[in-house]
Formats: C-alpha cells, structure tokens, sequence
C-alpha cells in the first residue's frame, strides 16, 4: 500500500514506526467505513513488515485523534431503512478486538478530543498516551445510543461505578482521570509529543512491550487520577443500582450540587439509551472477553439504528443542532421489559463473528 498523504487516512512507515494517521482534520478524523477500512490494510501491511516495530495511531490537526463515526451518514441510512450500521458496525467492532489483540505494540496518542470510534481505535491499544489536552468522552446517550465500540467492556471495568457514571452521563474524562478509568495509561505533555514520536520511530526491530512502555515513562508526568476521580466515594453510592430508576432516586435523594447536576445532565439523555447501557455494562461485568461484549453490542447496535430515539437523537445534537430531542418513550418508568428485550436478542446469521 502506497502513502496518500491527501487521503483520508495517512499510513506509511517512518524508520521503526508504522505510521496510522487519521486525515479528516476538519471534521475532528471522524472515521468513516474506508478509512476503517484503510487501518485494516495498516495493520495487514504493518504486521507482516519486520522492519515495522511499534505502530502510532495520531490525528491531523490540532483540534484532537477522532470525534467519533461519520454520524450524519449512518442517520442519512438509518431514515431509508439502509444497511450502513450493519456493514460499517460490524468492520469497526472486528477492527476493535484486532487492535486489542495486535501482536506488536500499538501505541495511540489520544490528545485532544477522542470520542466515539476514535475510542474504539484507541482505547484498546497495548500503550495509550493521554494529554494535557485530552478530552474524552462516550456521550452516545445523548444520540439515542449507548457507548459501543466495546465501550462497555471499557466502563464496566473502571474502578467502581465510575464506568456507570461516564457511561450514563456522558461526561467528559481529562487525560488523568482517563488513566483512573482504565482508558489510558500514561500522561504526556502535548508539547512533547512530536519528540515521543521521533523517538517511537528510532526503536529497533524486534522491540518489545515492555521497552515501549519505559520509553514513554521518559516522557510522563505519572498523574493518575483526576477531578473525577476525587468524587468516587459519591459516585459509588449514587449509581451501584441495577434499575436507572433507583439511579435517578439516588440522585433525587442525594441533594448534593453534584447530585442536582448529575440529575439535570440524565434528564437530558435518551431513557431508552439509558436502561439499554445499564443493562450492557452489567452484563459487560459478567464478560471474560472484549468479544463477548462486541458481540452483545452489535446486536444492541442493530435494534438501536432502525429506533426513531436514534434518527431523533442525531437529529437534534449534528442535523438541526436544536439540543431538544423528544425521546421515546419520555421517561425512564415507560421503558419497559418488552421494549429492551430486542436489544439484547440472538440475531441468527447475522451474529458478530471474529477469525
């Protein structure tokens, strides 16, 4: 595979370095299905190149790694009953346990914004560098969603119910309470990520895990916990529940201003989008594998793009940017059993299967 550099996706070799450089700066790299597509052929090529030691995801531009999925095109395929969520979701979940399971180390500069997909391509790298900048968030709540790209075998295993909280709210993690959940391992200034880079590229072949991760202990500041997770003890209590309507009388009772704008900040989310991620990350608990989550996430996926909360959740937030989505059902107490049997579902042959 050639390097484009106007493409989309940049991949190229720079001395020991496998370069996967995300190239939609104006729209923050969101991914869309060829460029995941692209870093599938990377990884083919990286993996079988020797002189290839250590792989680099990095993000153009200065505003972050990734937003997120091409939204607007899956809404585009959702409201004519498309197949893009089955095609695309699938790809990406598939591309997600591989990076997991990549056999040379995958180091992921996540500085600035990483949402969404650009988690699912981060999140799950042997060596994940946080910044200064970093703001990172699974807000697919508020779309009518829930945080897939094995988003829930991430926040179930935070400390605590800090995952519940993330999950649920949307909220957004700073670089050192992004290594306190578990999504993250080292913070390194952003400033001195380019010289982290050069000397990424000057490894030897054959480098292991292990001196990746001494060589970027050179460069971290060793932080480990952020705001966050200074409120963990409160978060603990407020949302150890299996039902979101003893979540939501928790927080009722609470009366803490943390409390009142967890309350306000849930009132805004889809509640189907909500009992649907309570339900996944605990079942996520339970979970030995990434791929057992995926699996059970692409199913959920598929119930979630032919739901109108979906279309109305990404109509509000990216089409018309009104911020006032009119959620179905309403309210928390309206979700019923019926309703989220489907999102948990076998789906036959078109089940989730890795190689």
């Amino acid at each position: 595979m050639t390097s484009v550099e106007e493409g989309d996706l940049v991949a190229r070799v720079e001395g020991a370095a496998g370069i996967i450089r995300l190239n939609r700066p104006k729209a923050i790299n969101a991914v869309t299905l060829e460029m995941f597509r692209d870093v599938e052929k990377a990884l083919d090529r990286f993996e079988a190149d020797p002189a290839v030691a250590v792989i680099l995801l990095e993000g153009a531009g200065e505003r972050g790694l990734c937003a997120g999925g091409d939204i607007r095109t899956l809404w585009e395929s959702s409201k004519v009953n498309g197949d893009l969520g089955k095609i695309l979701w699938r790809e990406e979940y598939i591309l997600n346990a591989r990076i997991k399971k990549f056999p040379k180390p995958y180091v992921a500069f996540m500085d600035g914004i990483v949402m969404g997909g650009g988690v699912g391509l981060s999140a799950h790298a042997s060596h994940r560098v946080v910044t200064d900048r970093t703001k990172l968030a699974m807000p697919e709540v508020g779309l009518g969603f829930f945080p897939d790209v094995g988003g829930t075998y991430l926040l179930s295993r935070s400390p605590g119910e800090i995952g519940t909280y993330f999950g649920l709210t949307g909220q957004t993690m700073n670089g050192p309470d992004a290594i306190h959940a578990k999504f993250a391992d080292w913070v390194v200034p952003s400033l001195r990520l380019p010289e982290l880079r050069e000397a990424l590229t000057r490894l030897r072949s054959g480098v292991n895990a292990a001196d990746v991760g001494k060589l970027i202990d050179g460069f971290a500041t060793g932080e480990i916990a952020g705001p966050v997770a200074a409120k963990e003890p409160a978060i603990d209590a407020l949302f150890g529940f299996d039902r979101m309507e003893d979540i939501f009388s928790a927080l009722k009772r609470d009366g803490s201003d943390f409390a009142q704008a967890t309350l306000k900040t849930l009132n805004e989310k889809s509640p189907r989008g909500m009992v649907v991620t309570l339900k996944l990350l605990r079942l996520a608990r339970r979970s030995s594998s990434l791929e057992e989550c995926l699996v059970r996430e692409y199913r959920a996926a598929l119930e979630v793009f032919r739901s109108d909360d979906f279309r109305e959740g990404v109509r509000a937030a990216v089409i018309d940017k009104d911020r006032n989505p009119t959620w179905s059902p309403p309210r928390i107490e309206d979700v019923t059993p019926e309703m989220l049997a489907p999102y948990l579902a076998e789906i036959g042959a078109d089940e989730l299967k890795f190689n």
